[in-house]
């Protein structure tokens, strides 16, 4: 079984890149893998079928690549970060006085 060796293209001002996914989203793909190894670790110990938990974990895994790829492809670098941050930001401001509009 030969080594393989994966670069990781990371210029300077570049967000890192690997495999196609871009910076944030290597970090989601990682914790959405360790949270299926701890699943599929907890339905084995629970005892059920061998072959449901691996079915499990193969389905959930393939769902999860699907979902992050998809992310990676639609936002960008940046762009999920950015959606998320304009929910926070109010449409509109409500004053009853003029109060804060003085100033002194």
């Amino acid at each position: 079984m030969g080594n393989t060796i994966y670069t990781i293209n990371k210029g300077v001002n570049k967000p890192l890149e690997f495999n196609g996914l871009k910076a944030q989203y290597i970090w989601y793909l990682a914790g959405g893998l360790v949270g299926l190894l701890i699943l599929f670790s907890i339905m084995y110990i629970a005892g059920l079928n061998a072959y449901l938990s691996v079915l499990t974990g193969l389905s959930l895994g393939a769902l999860l690549f699907y979902y992050v790829y998809k992310l990676n492809n639609k936002y960008g670098q940046f762009g999920w970060m950015q959606r998320k941050a304009k929910r926070s930001i109010p449409e509109r401001l409500k004053s009853r006085s003029r109060k804060f509009l003085i100033q002194h």
